[in-house]
C-alpha cells in the first residue's frame, strides 16, 4: 500500500516563499511519476508540476517560473518550491503518484494517465 504525506504548508505574506515536501511510504513502482496539484475553494483541481525519476519535468505554463519541483528517489520525497506567492496561490496542495513515465503535458492530465495515489493535502494561505 502506498501513502503520500505532504508537509510544509502554512501562512505567508504576498511575495513570500514556501517549500512543500511529500514523503512516499510503502511499496512503489519500479518507475513512477511524482506530481503536485492544488485546489482552491470553489475551483477545480489544478496541476502544477510533474517529475520523472530521470529528472524530466513538466509544468503548468501559468505557474512555471515561480514553482519548482524537486525529487529525491533515495529519500522517496518530492518537494515543491513556491516563490513570489500571491493571494491567488491560496489553496490546498496535494502530491500524487502514478505508475510509469509522467505524461508530457499535465494541462490537462491526459485521459490515459492515472495518478493513482494521492496525499491528504496541505493548506497554503497567502495574505496580501
Amino acid at each position: 500500500q502506498v501513502t503520500l504525506v505532504e508537509s510544509g504548508g502554512g501562512s505567508v505574506k504576498s511575495g513570500g516563499s514556501l517549500r512543500l515536501t511529500c514523503q512516499v511510504h510503502g511499496y512503489i513502482y519500479r518507475r513512477y511519476c511524482l506530481a503536485w496539484f492544488r485546489q482552491a475553494p470553489g475551483k477545480e483541481r489544478e496541476a502544477i508540476a510533474a517529475m520523472d525519476s530521470d529528472g524530466k519535468t513538466t509544468y503548468a505554463d501559468s505557474l512555471k517560473g515561480r514553482f519548482t519541483i524537486y525529487r529525491n528517489d533515495a529519500a522517496y520525497t518530492t518537494d515543491l518550491q513556491m516563490d513570489n506567492l500571491t493571494p491567488e496561490d491560496t489553496a490546498t496542495y496535494y502530491c500524487a503518484c502514478g505508475e510509469g513515465w509522467c505524461p508530457r503535458s499535465i494541462t490537462p492530465v491526459p485521459a490515459y494517465y492515472d495518478f493513482v495515489h494521492w496525499g491528504q493535502g496541505t493548506q497554503v494561505t497567502v495574505s496580501s
